[in-house]
C-alpha cells in the first residue's frame, strides 16, 4: 500500500527523447503526453519536459520534484461522471528544470529530437498587443543580449529567448529540421509563436532566419481538456484507488480533442491513432473552443464567485449563472464560422463537460491572467456587435464581473499585467471603474458601457 513510482516496477522503459517540451505542467500531461503514451508508436517518441517558469510556487515545485524522482511516470485520473479511471502515464521519458540550459541546448542539438511543444501561456511568448515581440520587455532584451554577445553557456529566461538559444545550439550541431507545436489557447498560436522567434534570431544573429527558413516548422493546434488542479481529496482518493502515493498525480475529464494545421518539416508521432485531427483550416475550430468553452469558463470564473461559488460544476448549476452563459452563448456563435448543426451539438456537449459532478474545477484558477483572456475571448462579440449598433449584453456580463473582480469582488487576483489598472478601478466609483476597464480593452461605445456597468450593479446587489 502506498507504494511510488518507478520505471522498474512499471515495466515500460522511458523512450527515446524526440520531443522537448516547454511548460511542462499538469495540461501538457493530460493532453500532448496523453496522445502521446496512446499513439500506435508510442514506444519511438519520448517527451523531455522543462517547466516554463524558473520561480514556481511550492506546490509546482514538489510536482516537479516528484517527476524527477518517478522518473517523469504519473498517474492521470480521468474523472468521469460514473467514477475515476486511473492509469500510468510513461511518456515524459525525463524531466529538467527550467534553467538547465546545457541540458536544454543538448537536446535541441540532437537529431534524433525533431518536435517542439510548449504551453506557457499567451504571456510567456513575451509580446506586444500588437503580436510582435516585445522588446521593451527588459527581461528579454537582457536575455537577448546574452545571446548577442555569445554567452551562450548562461541561463536564460524568457520562451523566446529560450528557443532561439536551442535553434542556435541545433543549427551549431548540423543537426537538421524541427518543428515547432505550441499548445497554448491562443488563436493561430502557430504563427504568433514564429513571429516572435523569428523576431528574436533577428535581434541575436540575422544569419539565423535564413537557416530558420530551410529548417525550421510552425505548426498551429487548437488543444482541449480541462484539467483543473489536483486536491488533496484528490490525491487520497486515488491513493485509496491504486495503492500509490503520487505527488504527480493529474486529474482530468474524459473529453479531449487535439487539432493541428501547418508545415510538419519533420515526422511526428501517430496521434491521429488516437483522435487527433490534422487539418487545412484551423481557424474556425479555434474559434468554436475559443468563444464557447474558453468564453464560457471566463464568464463564469468572474460572474460565479460574486455569488459565493467556487467551480465551474457550482456554477453551471447555478440558475442565474447558467442563464449568463446561454445567453452569452448566444453571442458568441455568430462569430463562428461552421454549421448551425455543429455549434449546437458543441454546446450541449459543454454543458454535459461543466456538469460533470467528479470534476472540481475551481474558478480562482480559471480567473488567472485575465487581461490577456477577454481581449480574444470576450471582447470580439461585443466589438462585433457594436460594429452593427447592438450590444452583446452576454458577452458585456463577463466584462462586468471581470470589472467586480479587479474591485476585490469574487476570486482572487492573479494577473501581472493589470496592477496598474487594479489602482484605477479602486479609486473611483463603480462607473469609473467600468470606464478604465473598457478603455483597457479599448472598447469605446456609450452603450456598451451603461450595459456593463447596469450588469456589475446588478450582480454587485447579489452578493451573498
Amino acid at each position: 500500500m502506498n507504494h511510488t513510482l518507478n520505471r522498474a516496477e512499471d515495466g515500460r522503459p522511458a523512450a527515446p527523447i524526440r520531443i522537448v517540451h516547454l511548460g511542462i505542467g499538469n495540461f501538457t500531461r493530460a493532453h500532448q503526453a496523453w496522445y502521446t503514451e496512446h499513439a500506435t508508436d508510442a514506444d519511438q517518441w519520448g517527451i523531455a519536459g522543462f517547466p516554463g517558469r524558473t520561480t514556481l510556487a511550492p506546490r509546482v515545485s514538489a510536482r516537479d520534484d516528484a517527476l524527477d524522482a518517478q522518473e517523469g511516470l504519473y498517474q492521470l485520473d480521468v474523472q468521469a461522471p460514473e467514477g475515476d479511471q486511473v492509469e500510468v502515464i510513461s511518456s515524459v521519458s525525463k524531466t529538467f528544470r527550467s534553467h538547465d540550459i546545457e541540458s536544454w541546448t543538448k537536446l535541441f542539438a540532437d537529431p534524433q529530437v525533431v518536435i517542439v511543444t510548449s504551453t506557457i501561456t499567451e504571456a510567456g511568448y513575451c509580446r506586444k498587443p500588437d503580436g510582435n515581440l516585445d522588446l521593451g520587455n527588459a527581461d528579454v532584451i537582457a536575455d537577448l543580449d546574452k545571446l548577442k554577445a555569445g554567452q551562450l553557456d548562461v541561463p536564460v529566461f524568457t520562451g523566446p529567448a529560450k528557443f532561439v538559444r536551442g535553434l542556435l545550439a541545433r543549427r551549431a550541431a548540423g543537426a537538421g529540421a524541427i518543428t515547432f507545436v505550441p499548445c497554448d489557447n491562443v488563436p493561430e498560436n502557430g504563427t504568433m509563436a514564429e513571429t516572435v522567434i523569428r523576431q528574436a534570431a533577428e535581434y541575436v544573429d540575422p544569419g539565423l532566419v535564413t537557416w530558420i527558413d530551410e529548417n525550421v516548422g510552425f505548426v498551429t493546434t487548437m488543444v482541449d481538456r480541462i484539467t483543473p488542479h489536483t486536491s488533496e481529496e484528490d490525491a487520497a482518493r486515488v491513493a485509496e484507488l491504486t495503492g500509490i502515493t503520487d505527488p504527480g498525480l493529474v486529474v482530468t475529464e474524459p473529453f479531449t480533442e487535439w487539432v493541428l494545421a501547418g508545415d510538419f518539416t519533420t515526422p511526428h508521432p501517430d496521434w491521429e491513432s488516437v483522435g487527433a485531427k490534422f487539418v487545412d483550416e484551423i481557424g474556425p475550430h479555434e474559434m468554436r473552443k475559443l468563444y464557447l468553452l474558453n468564453g464560457a469558463h471566463s464568464l463564469m470564473a468572474y460572474c460565479a464567485p460574486v455569488l459565493g461559488l467556487e467551480t465551474v460544476y457550482q456554477a453551471i448549476n447555478d440558475e442565474r449563472v447558467a442563464g449568463w452563459v446561454n445567453a452569452f452563448w448566444d453571442d458568441a456563435v455568430q462569430q463562428v464560422p461552421l454549421p448551425d448543426d455543429e455549434k449546437q451539438a458543441y454546446r450541449g456537449a459543454l454543458l454535459e463537460r461543466f456538469t460533470n459532478p467528479q470534476m472540481k474545477d475551481q474558478l480562482a484558477r480559471i480567473a488567472a491572467d485575465g487581461s490577456q483572456k477577454l481581449p480574444i475571448r470576450t471582447v470580439p462579440h461585443i466589438k462585433a456587435f457594436a460594429a452593427r449598433g447592438a450590444v452583446a449584453s452576454g458577452a458585456t456580463r463577463a466584462v462586468a464581473g471581470w470589472t467586480l473582480h479587479l474591485r476585490g469582488i469574487g476570486a482572487p487576483i492573479s494577473d501581472a499585467a493589470v496592477s496598474a489598472l487594479v489602482d484605477d478601478v479602486r479609486a473611483t466609483d463603480l462607473a469609473g471603474a467600468v470606464k478604465a476597464v473598457l478603455a483597457f480593452l479599448e472598447v469605446d461605445d456609450d452603450q456598451v458601457a451603461a450595459t456593463v456597468l447596469s450588469q456589475a450593479q446588478e450582480m454587485e446587489a447579489m452578493q451573498p
